[in-house]
């Protein structure tokens, strides 16, 4: 029996030696239609975008966040491909949305932030490591403002979405998935101070630089048009989608070009769901509270450094107006047609610390 109990023992400590724990939980894939879980899939698809996306040069010195979509790959490949390319850092804080399926699931949470407590995440060359940034935070932060929920985690697809892409150009990153529920600005305001005085201090007490060893990312889809979404001010026709995107556009390039400042983002947030008494076409992009608080957090964060922040929008496009990639060979799908009484808007933008 000794002998059994010290073999035991031994093995447990070879086990320990090499990093392996036994109890590890691991956060499911939740779609494996519209992303790429496999390694020879995400190397194909990422080949073909290569091959078939012209080269925009864009800057990847001082970038230091980007706003990134999170619909399906063959839908959005190309937009991605703008953004993710130009990420190589060892960590990455990412804000997520907290989409309908979460909130009815789990009461509709609001004016917090969502945490999960998994070990790992699922990739596709590796799990992904969460950074010690996320227990940090819990711990700093006060208990008001946020929650812990492995179930709304495991639900919701905006975080899980970017991590293909992103662990092929960074195949050893660490996460720190942060989700965003309905909240007004004041409170994001507010929120992001604490945040941005406790991520500031974690990148101070280990010598990190923005850009170099920390990301951040924002998951954003733009407007959600048509029958489906409750959504259709301007009608169903090819007239109704231009006057929609072009809309899509203008927010985009008048909320993320030049230098981030509180007012443009108030005036953002005042765009996607405006004040009582301001009558507008409001367009339904997911990643609205996302955005708001990620670019004040952000940008808060950069000032500390007595730096400034300015975008940049990489790309916009949509479902329908691209349809879906000729790529072959990936096992990938869609999730949800396209027409024009049903599509999806999407954009990348990066951040650069002048």
């Amino acid at each position: 029996m000794k002998y059994h109990i010290i073999i035991f023992f031994l093995f447990l400590s070879i086990l320990m030696s090499r990093g392996m724990v036994l109890s590890q939980t691991i956060r499911p894939i939740r779609d494996n239609v519209g992303y790429c879980w496999q390694q020879n899939q995400v190397d194909k698809f990422i080949e073909w975008l290569d091959e078939n996306c012209p080269e925009d040069n864009l800057e990847s010195k001082d970038l230091v966040a980007g706003i990134s979509p999170h619909d399906d790959y063959l839908y959005a490949g190309r937009i991605y491909y703008q953004l993710y390319k130009l990420i190589h850092t060892k960590e990455v804080v990412i804000f997520g949305v907290t989409h309908s399926t979460v909130r009815k699931a789990m009461n509709d949470p609001k004016n917090v932030l969502i945490f999960d407590k998994f070990d790992k995440w699922q990739g596709p060359y590796s799990k992904v490591g969460i950074s010690p940034l996320r227990e940090i935070i819990k711990q700093r932060s006060d208990p008001q403002y946020y929650m812990v929920s492995n179930k709304a985690q495991s639900i919701e697809h905006s975080i899980e979405g970017l991590l293909p892409i992103l662990q092929h150009y960074n195949r050893n990153v660490k996460i720190t998935p942060i989700m965003v529920t309905e909240m007004p600005f004041e409170r994001m305001d507010s929120l992001s101070t604490m945040l941005a005085d406790i991520i500031s201090s974690y990148i101070n007490e280990n010598n990190l630089k923005p850009g170099k060893d920390i990301f951040f990312l924002i998951s954003n889809d733009a407007n959600h048009y048509g029958e489906d979404f409750n959504n259709q001010p301007y009608g169903h026709d090819e007239n109704a989608h231009t006057l929609a995107t072009e809309n899509d556009i203008r927010i985009a390039n008048e909320s993320f070009n030049g230098l981030v400042t509180r007012d443009k983002i108030k005036e953002f947030s005042n765009e996607l769901w405006p004040e009582a008494g301001v009558n507008r076409n409001c367009p339904l992009w997911c990643g609205r509270y996302p955005i708001v608080l990620g670019l004040l957090t952000i940008n808060k964060i950069v000032s500390q450094l007595g730096k400034k922040l300015s975008g940049k929008v990489f790309k916009y496009s949509d479902t329908w107006t691209d349809g879906v990639l000729p790529v072959k060979g990936t096992g990938m799908g869609i999730t949800a047609p396209y027409s024009l009484k049903h599509w999806v808007g999407f954009l990348s933008a990066g951040f650069y610390i002048k």
